[in-house]
């Protein structure tokens, strides 16, 4: 039976810039970094260092070459926040590319985008 989700693929172009961007832009830290000494790094980031669920970060073409036929697409994933306005003028004055405020029947949503094009989705929590 499964409990929990414990990890979240995601495929990017550029290892070091989806870091900085997930720690410096939105806040997550990094929780882990491995690097098996031929080629495959992968970095774990999470909103906090003891979130249950964490995003690792992986080299896309690496992957595409050691996995062919694997589906590299991002992932849709919604982020829940307590402090959802402050996330939203935050995100939007580092320049990143944010939706407008939606007020779904569960809450306010928006989505961001991040330095690759992939979006992303936030709600706030009441």
């Amino acid at each position: 039976m499964i409990t929990k989700v414990g990890q979240i693929m995601l495929y990017v172009n550029n290892q070091d810039e989806a870091v900085q961007f997930w720690t410096e832009t939105v806040g997550f830290t990094v929780k882990a970094e491995e690097d098996n000494g031929q080629g495959m790094r992968w970095i774990e980031v999470a909103p906090t260092k003891d979130a249950e669920t964490s995003i690792i970060l992986h080299n896309k073409e690496l992957v595409a070459k050691m996995s062919p036929g694997l589906n590299l697409g991002t992932p849709s994933l919604m982020f829940f926040t307590d402090r959802f306005y402050e996330l939203y003028t935050g995100l939007s004055n580092k320049k990143v590319k944010v939706g407008e405020i939606v007020d779904m029947p569960g809450g306010r949503v928006f989505n961001f985008a991040d330095h690759e094009e992939n979006y992303f989705a936030v709600m706030e929590m009441k």
